[in-house]
C-alpha cells in the first residue's frame, strides 16, 4: 500500500488537517496509509512590526465537505493542541471510522474515542492552568513608551498560547504584556496581538515591588486551619511551583500550620460589639416593677428570657397615644425597626401607612407594637434576614404584651399575622380562614384577625391589587374605632364592637 505524508504548518494547524483530511477521505485513503508531519512557519520576532505571514497548506483542494457530528469538530479543535505527535493520525481515523461505522457516535467506550476525550480534557486542564498561574513582572518604562511592558514566564504542556491569548487580552485589555513559553511567546500591544518563537526563562525580568506585595499579602491570607496539602496540589501541581512565585511560601507556611492552628483555638473567643450600646446594665425583671409604659419600655430592652434579646440592637417597643381606643398588634420588628427602634417603618410598616392613609386613619392615634420585641434573623452575607420566632420565644415575651395592653388599655385591637393572633387569643389562629371577622380574647377585648402586610409584598405580584384591597376591606372594620381621639372616655369605650365572638 503506498503511502501518503501530509506535512501541516505548524503544530496547531487546523485549518490545513481539516482540508487535508477531507481530501483524503474523498479518496478514499486509510488511515494507515497516511504519515503526517508539521514544520515551523518562518514566524516573525516576537517584538517586530508587522502581522505573521499567513499559512500555506499542503493538501487538496476543492475537497468535498464531510458529515460528522458537530461536537466531533470541537473535539478536533481542541485535540490538535495537544504535544501528542500521534493526535493527528488519532482524528484522521476517527473521522475514517465515522463515515464508515456509522454505529461509531454512539459507542462512548471506543478506544480511539476515549484516548481523543482524555487528550482533550487534558488541553483543557492546561489551558485553565496557564490562566490561574501567569504570574506578569513590569519592566522599566522607556522614555518613548506610551505605557510599561508586563512580561511573564510560561511553561505549558501543550500548544494552547494561541487558544489562551483571547482571555489575556479581554482580562488586560489596557495593559501591554507579553507571555513567553518555550515553544511560542505572544504580546498585545493594546490594539493587536502578535505572536513569535519561543523563548527562554532568562528571557523573564527578575521579580519586582509588586512581587514583593503580592507575597506579603498571601502570607496574611493563608489560613492554617483550612491547609489541605493534598487538595493544594491537585488543583496547583508541582510541576508548576517554579514559575510561581508564592510557591516558595507553601513549605514554611504549611510546617507552621499546625501551631498556628493550636495558637487560634486557644485564643478566647471575642464577643461581638452591639451596634447599640446598653446604657444601663441589665438587671432581673423582678426589680424593675413596671407601673408606666415608660418603664416597660426600659425593662424590655434588658429581657433575656429567650436568645433573641441577646443578638438584636435593641428592643422596639410600641408607640402612640396613652389609652389609644385601638391597638395594632404585628408579628417581630424587622430590620430597620431593630436599628431604629421604632415599629413599623421598614418596608411592611411603609405599606402599612399606605393602607391607613387610604382609610383616612391617622397613625398618631393608634397604638402600635409587635407580638416579640426584639428582631429575631440569621446572617446571609452581610445581610440580616427575617425569621419567624418560635413558640418558645413568643411565649417568653408574651407577658410584655399583656402589661403593654394593660397600660394602654385599648378598646379592641388589630391582630397583623398568625404570631399576633396566636399571642391575642390564646390559641393557634388560621389567619386565611379566620381573617376579617372579630374574635374575643381571654382577657375580653375584642380583636380583629388580618393579614401582615409582609404577607402582601411576600404575595404574587399579579395579584397585589386584589389582595391589598381585600386587605384594606379587613382594616376598615376597625375605621370606627381608628378615627376616636384616643381620650379613653366613656362614650368612646362604649362603642366596641358587638360582634365579637
Amino acid at each position: 500500500m503506498a503511502t501518503e505524508t501530509v506535512t501541516l504548518d505548524g503544530e496547531t494547524d487546523w485549518p490545513g488537517f481539516r482540508q487535508a483530511a477531507r481530501g483524503l477521505l474523498a479518496r478514499g485513503v486509510p488511515p494507515e496509509a497516511v504519515v503526517w508531519h508539521t514544520q515551523v512557519s518562518a514566524a516573525s520576532d516576537l517584538f517586530a512590526a508587522g502581522p505573521s505571514p499567513p499559512m500555506a497548506v499542503q493538501a487538496e483542494a476543492g475537497a468535498p465537505v464531510v458529515a460528522v457530528p458537530p461536537a466531533f469538530i470541537t473535539l478536533c479543535e481542541t485535540v490538535l493542541l495537544h504535544s501528542d505527535p500521534g493526535r493527528f493520525g488519532l482524528l484522521y481515523r476517527l473521522l475514517w471510522r465515522l463515515s464508515h461505522e456509522p454505529a461509531l457516535r454512539h459507542d462512548p467506550l471506543d478506544a480511539d474515542r476515549v484516548r481523543a476525550q482524555h487528550m482533550a480534557q487534558a488541553v483543557r486542564r492546561d489551558m485553565h492552568k496557564m490562566k490561574a498561574f501567569v504570574r506578569f513582572r513590569t519592566l522599566a518604562q522607556e522614555p518613548d513608551e506610551a505605557a510599561p511592558m508586563h512580561v511573564a514566564w510560561f511553561e505549558p504542556s501543550h500548544h494552547i498560547v494561541e487558544a489562551v491569548a483571547p482571555f489575556f487580552v479581554r482580562r488586560f485589555t489596557q495593559m501591554r504584556w507579553a507571555i513567553l513559553t518555550p515553544e511560542r511567546s505572544v504580546e498585545w500591544d493594546g490594539e493587536a496581538l502578535q505572536f513569535g518563537p519561543g523563548a527562554l526563562k532568562q528571557d523573564a525580568p527578575p521579580a519586582d515591588a509588586g512581587e514583593a506585595l503580592w507575597l506579603t499579602y498571601y502570607r496574611n491570607i493563608f489560613n492554617p486551619a483550612r491547609l489541605k496539602l493534598a487538595m493544594m496540589q491537585k488543583e496547583m501541581p508541582r510541576r508548576y511551583w517554579r514559575n510561581l512565585p508564592e510557591a516558595g511560601l507553601i513549605s514554611p507556611l504549611a510546617a507552621s500550620a499546625m501551631a498556628r492552628s493550636g495558637r487560634m483555638i486557644d485564643t478566647p473567643a471575642t464577643t461581638p460589639r452591639r451596634r447599640i450600646a446598653p446604657l444601663v446594665p441589665i438587671v432581673p425583671r423582678e426589680a424593675l416593677p413596671a407601673t408606666t409604659l415608660e418603664q416597660l419600655k426600659a425593662a424590655t430592652d434588658r429581657c433575656r428570657e429567650c436568645p433573641i434579646g441577646l443578638h438584636a440592637t435593641q428592643a422596639v417597643f410600641g408607640e402612640g397615644p396613652v389609652q389609644a381606643a385601638l391597638m395594632v398588634v404585628g408579628e417581630q420588628p424587622g430590620d430597620q425597626e431593630d436599628l431604629r427602634g421604632r415599629p413599623f417603618v421598614g418596608p411592611a410598616g411603609q405599606l402599612f401607612d399606605r393602607a391607613i392613609a387610604r382609610l383616612g386613619w391617622p397613625r398618631e392615634q393608634l397604638w402600635v407594637t409587635n407580638a416579640v420585641k426584639h428582631f429575631k434573623f440569621e446572617l446571609r452575607g452581610k445581610r440580616r434576614i427575617h425569621k419567624t420566632p418560635s413558640q418558645q420565644e413568643a411565649a417568653a415575651c408574651l407577658h410584655w404584651l399583656e402589661e403593654e395592653i394593660a397600660l394602654v388599655r385599648p378598646q379592641a385591637l388589630i391582630a397583623l399575622g398568625a404570631t399576633a393572633a396566636r399571642a391575642l387569643l390564646g390559641r393557634p389562629v388560621a389567619v386565611m380562614r379566620e381573617r376579617g371577622q372579630w374574635h374575643r380574647s381571654p382577657r375580653g377585648e375584642p380583636v380583629l384577625v388580618t393579614l401582615h402586610p409582609s404577607a402582601l409584598l411576600r404575595g404574587d405580584p399579579a395579584h397585589h391589587e386584589e389582595a391589598y384591597a381585600a386587605w384594606l376591606g379587613d382594616l376598615a372594620l376597625a375605621s370606627e374605632l381608628a378615627l376616636r381621639s384616643g381620650t379613653g372616655s366613656a362614650a368612646a369605650r362604649s362603642s366596641r364592637p358587638d360582634s365579637a365572638s
